[in-house]
C-alpha cells in the first residue's frame, strides 16, 4: 500500500525503511508537517502517517479525504491532535500505537526530577566556565519525599515503580486504579490531597477535554509551596501562563517539561538562528528553575522500534482488513 509519511526526519526514514522490509509498502516521505495546505502532498495515497505535532484538525482531514486518503496511522499513542468526530464522519480509519516503551518516558521523567533537584544543567554550565562553586546547587534527598503521580497507565506505573525504588512515598490519582501500583504500595488519593501533600507532582494522563489545563491557576495554588512539577504527557495538561505566575511568586519550586501546549511551531526544528515569537515559551526559558526538553522522552532505540513496527503493521492490517480494535481510535475513547 502507498503510504505518505508526514513530519519525517532522517533517523525516521532509515528506521521506517528497515522495518518496512517485512511489509513492502510504498513509502512516500514528506518532511513538512501535515496542515490543510500540505495535505495535497498525499494525493492518490490511501494511507498517511502523522506524528504528535501534525495538524489533524477538521480542515486538514477534509483535505486529506479529498485527495483519496482513507487511513491515518498515528506514530504516537496520543490522539488529541486529531479531530476524531470529523474522521468518523468522513469514514476515515484512525489507528495508533497504544504502547511502545513506557520505560523510555518514565526514565526521562525521573531524569528531569533528578536534574532539577540536583541542578545538573546549571552545574554543567558552571564547570564549562571553570566555576567550581557549589552555592545555588543545593538539592534534597529523594528518599522519603512524597511524589504524586497523576495517571497510572503503563507509563505512570513504571514511574511509580522507579520512585518506590528511590524510597519515595508514592501517591496517585487516576479515574481507574491500577492493581500493579497498589501491589507496590502506591496510595490512591483525590486530586486535592495529592496537590497539597506532594513534594513532586508528575503528569502521565492523556489530553482530553477533562484534563485540558488540569494544572490551572487553582490547582497550582493548591500545590505544596516549593514543590516540583513535571510534565512528560501532553503540553495542554498545564496552563503555561498560570505556571509562569506561580514560578514568579516562588510558590512553584521548579518545573520540568518535555511537552508544551504550542510546541508544534517550535519542537523538532532548529530555530537557533531565529527569534522565538512565542512570548510564553520565551518567558519560561528565563527561569533558572525551569528545565525544558523538546519532546524527546520517547526517543530511545527501543521506543522507536515499537513505534515504527506497530505503525507499519497497522497499515498492513488495514490493507488486509484485519485491524486490531485495541489500536483503533474512536470517539468512545474520549467519551
Amino acid at each position: 500500500m502507498k503510504l505518505t509519511i508526514f513530519s519525517t526526519k532522517a533517523y525516521e526514514r532509515d528506521q521506517l525503511n528497515k522495518y518496512n522490509q517485512t511489509h513492502g509498502h510504498d513509502l512516500n516521505f514528506v518532511e513538512a508537517r501535515l496542515t490543510p495546505a500540505t495535505a495535497t502532498l498525499a494525493r492518490d495515497t490511501p494511507a498517511v502517517s502523522i506524528f504528535a505535532n501534525d495538524d489533524g484538525g477538521a480542515e486538514a482531514l477534509e483535505a486529506l479525504h479529498a485527495v483519496g486518503v482513507r487511513l491515518i496511522a498515528l506514530r504516537s499513542a496520543g490522539f488529541n491532535h486529531v479531530d476524531i468526530e470529523t474522521a468518523e464522519q468522513l469514514g476515515m480509519t484512525l489507528l495508533r500505537v497504544p504502547a511502545y516503551s513506557p520505560h523510555a518516558i518514565a526514565e526521562h521523567t525521573v531524569g528531569l526530577m533528578l536534574a532539577l533537584n540536583r541542578k545538573y544543567h546549571r552545574a554543567y554550565n558552571r564547570i564549562r566556565e571553570q566555576n567550581f562553586e557549589l552555592d545555588g546547587l543545593l538539592g534534597f534527598d529523594m528518599n522519603g519525599k512524597t511524589v504524586g503521580v497523576i495517571g497510572t497507565g503503563e507509563i505512570g506505573a513504571v514511574v511509580c515503580k522507579i520512585l518506590t525504588g528511590f524510597g519515595c512515598r508514592v501517591q496517585a490519582f487516576d479515574v481507574k486504579e491500577n492493581p500493579a501500583c497498589r501491589e507496590i504500595g502506591v496510595d490512591y488519593v483525590d486530586l486535592n490531597a495529592l496537590y497539597e501533600s506532594s513534594d513532586i507532582i508528575t503528569l502521565h494522563c492523556p489530553l482530553t477535554p477533562k484534563t485540558y489545563h488540569l494544572l490551572n491557576a487553582d490547582a497550582l495554588a493548591k500545590m505544596k509551596p516549593g514543590a516540583m512539577l513535571i510534565n512528560t504527557s501532553r503540553g495542554g495538561v498545564i496552563d503555561a501562563r498560570a505556571a509562569i505566575d506561580v514560578l514568579k511568586s516562588g510558590h512553584l519550586g521548579s518545573l520540568g517539561i518535555d511537552v508544551y501546549e504550542e510546541e508544534a511551531d517550535l519542537f523538532f526544528k532548529n530555530l537557533s538562528g531565529t527569534i522565538i515569537q512565542d512570548d510564553v515559551f520565551a518567558r519560561l526559558l528565563t527561569f533558572p528553575n525551569v528545565l525544558i526538553t523538546a519532546h524527546q522522552a520517547f526517543f530511545t532505540e527501543e521506543a522507536l522500534a515499537g513505534i515504527y513496527g506497530t505503525t507499519l503493521q497497522n497499515v498492513t492490517d488495514f490493507e488486509n482488513d484485519a485491524i486490531d480494535d485495541k489500536k483503533r481510535v474512536t470517539s468512545a475513547l474520549v467519551a
